[in-house]
């Protein structure tokens, strides 16, 4: 199937497909003539690829765990990925991280949002 195609069945635009392939994420065959050629299993890689992505990891991650990450609508895991769940530990800790974060930078707004509300005293 070639580019337009894998856009429609997977609902992602051309521009981000070639990106995924810029990335290692996808790997079409090249015709003779330049066209890609994508397979079936290309669809489950582009669902697996936005299901990591909505999941917070970046494209490098997902270049190293992509592998790991099998099937259609069921994830399956083979055991031969050792550093999986390494991968996928360290990347939610990195998560939870931010959120603590960003909880504190929403506390300080609130606290000025507060004050600007009350207005000036004196």
């Amino acid at each position: 199937m070639r580019i337009g195609d894998l856009a429609l069945e997977t609902g992602v635009n051309r521009r981000l497909l070639r990106y995924y392939e810029e990335q290692g994420l996808l790997r079409p065959v090249r015709l003779d003539n330049g066209y890609r050629e994508y397979t079936e299993a290309d669809i489950a890689t582009v669902r697996n690829i936005r299901a990591l992505l909505a999941a917070g990891l970046s494209t490098a991650v997902i270049a190293r765990v992509l592998r790991c990450v099998h099937g259609g609508d069921e994830l399956l895991v083979p055991s031969g990925c050792p550093t999986f769940i390494e991968d996928l530990r360290r990347e939610r800790a990195h998560i939870a991280e931010m959120i603590s974060q960003l909880q504190g930078s929403q506390g300080i707004l609130d606290a000025f949002l507060d004050a600007a509300l009350r207005g000036p005293r004196g």
